[in-house]
């Protein structure tokens, strides 16, 4: 195992995007994985190539060091979840009070399988976009369980994974403020344009910070730290 390589969790969404440059930046080595469990919203897996081609001329040493991307298939999770995000349904919040978008063991299935990519690519680091300080509320994003995962992972394995979210702490603002710092304007442009993070797949409506609906939860998330960050910017 290599410790100067990682394995991104890649959907072609703003965060997961943001933290492939922020891989790219570190590690010598950057392989991306994304999946689809019938998701709604496979207009984000559709930006994936898209994304990493452009990423891959934006900075020399980026294109050096993207490696293959790969590709998995998980439909049980999409039949078993029966979610707004997996099926034709209103977004709201559930008797559980969580929202109806919340899909059951995603990342905890997403990690698992990328971990079992990555030890046959001799990696053992595995990146993601989790975040819980300006999230949905989704439990499977929270540090707590990320760790507790990453341990579980490790034991399983016999060997040290890494479980590396680097947006868990910095809300959407900060998210808008680390892709400046990472690629300058030209990579925020790119995500405006390329990036793809709203929840029923809408593509045909372009504001200031991206397309989407402009009113799914994650478009209300973009929106305002993207409105945050240019506030911050211009204070």
């Amino acid at each position: 195992m290599t410790e100067n390589a990682a394995l991104v969790l890649f959907s072609g969404g703003q965060d997961s995007t943001v933290c492939l440059a922020w891989a790219l930046d570190r590690y010598q080595r950057v392989e991306t994985v994304g999946f689809s469990y019938g998701q709604r919203h496979a207009a984000e897996l559709g930006q994936r190539h898209t994304l990493r081609e452009s990423l891959s001329t934006l900075l020399p040493h980026w294109g050096e060091r993207l490696g293959p991307d790969h590709m998995l298939e998980l439909p049980e999770l999409g039949r078993l979840s029966d979610t707004a995000l997996t099926r034709d349904a209103e977004i709201e919040l559930t008797a559980a009070g969580l929202p109806s978008t919340f899909v059951p063991s995603r990342n905890l299935l997403f990690f698992t399988y990328a971990a079992a990519l990555a030890y046959r690519r001799g990696m053992c680091i595995l990146v993601g976009g989790m975040c819980e300080t300006d999230y949905s509320g989704y439990p499977d994003c929270r540090n707590e369980t990320l760790q507790a995962l990453g341990k579980a992972i490790s034991l399983g394995m016999d060997a040290d994974f890494a479980l590396v979210t680097p947006l868990m702490w910095i809300d959407k603002a900060g998210t808008w403020a680390l892709a400046e710092q990472l690629g300058g304007t030209p990579f925020t442009e790119l995500i405006v344009e390329d990036t793809h993070t709203c929840y029923l797949g809408i593509r045909s409506r372009r504001h200031t910070w991206g397309y989407g609906c402009g009113h799914c939860p994650a478009c209300h998330l973009r929106a305002k730290g993207w409105e945050k960050w240019q506030q911050q910017k211009r204070s």
